[in-house]
């Protein structure tokens, strides 16, 4: 009976039909005789495993050139770009009219603060300098009323004396009635002057001896007769000064200070009244 049964080649595969090719990067892959061994016969019905190649690590090259030359920012979405936004107090405000309304009122109650507060330093300013004017004023006035109180006060010509004369007396030793009023005292008794004023003559004067001639400031002369000595020849004197002294000069019977008032210059008066009427009582 004759044999199915196909003997193996004695060749081994190499000589009869090649079972499974695959291909590779070098071209088909050829399976050794051991490949079908029983290991191999179990295992061939796994896949196929797969050969690294170069062209898969290829691949991961490039992209790690790529992402090396562009960066990783390049690969990630840009960040975008800052918006510039105003101050948040402005859209705050711009989004709430409660707010913008608050602070306008809050800016007229400091602007109206301001003016109120600056009114009131000018208005203190112009007070304290009406003040200081006033006080100066005032200052002025005192002076000026101690000025005319000064001018106006009037003392006696000599401090120790006796009256020996009147006005209106009439002697023999007199070509008319007596002019004035004599203040007996010794020589050389200092003669102050009556107020204050300015001499505007001084020296010899015929029968009135050496002789004084004070202006006061109402315009009345005052005459200081018969003086041994003057003391004070011009210029302006204060009430009470010493501008001479008591002599006998002139036409007289012994020392003594002749003296006459002789209102705006004019004829004499009689000098006790009018020292009367200043509040002295020789």
């Amino acid at each position: 009976m004759a044999s199915t049964h196909t003997p193996a080649h004695p060749a081994g595969p190499a000589a009869g039909t090649q079972l499974l090719d695959h291909p590779g990067p070098d071209g088909p892959e050829s399976f050794a005789p051991e490949d079908f061994a029983p290991e191999a016969e179990a295992n061939r019905h796994r896949m196929p495993r797969q050969t690294r190649g170069a062209s898969p690590l290829l691949g991961v090259t490039a992209v790690a050139a790529t992402l090396g030359a562009t960066g990783f920012a390049s690969a990630t979405p840009a960040a975008a770009p800052a918006i510039e936004t105003p101050d948040e107090a402005p859209v705050a405000l711009a989004a709430d009219p409660g707010l913008a309304l608050a602070a306008r009122i809050q800016q007229q109650a400091d602007s109206q603060r301001t003016a109120a507060e600056e009114g009131a330093r000018v208005q203190a300013a112009q007070e304290a300098e009406a003040k200081a004017a006033a006080k100066e004023a005032e200052a002025k006035r005192a002076a000026e009323e101690a000025e005319r109180a000064k001018a106006a006060a009037l003392t006696l010509p000599v401090k120790d004396y006796n009256l020996s004369a009147h006005y209106g007396q009439s002697a023999r030793y007199w070509a008319h009635l007596h002019t004035g009023l004599d203040f007996a005292a010794d020589t050389g008794t200092a003669v102050h002057a009556v107020g204050q004023g300015t001499i505007t003559s001084a020296g010899w004067s015929g029968s009135y001896g050496y002789r004084i001639v004070e202006t006061l400031p109402d315009g009345t002369e005052i005459w200081y007769c018969h003086l041994s000595s003057i003391i004070q020849g011009s210029g302006k004197v204060t009430s009470g000064q010493q501008i001479g002294k008591v002599g006998a000069t002139g036409n007289v019977t012994g020392p003594h200070l002749h003296l006459e008032v002789r209102p705006g210059g004019g004829a004499p008066v009689d000098p006790e009244t009018w020292l009367q009427q200043h509040g002295l009582n020789p």
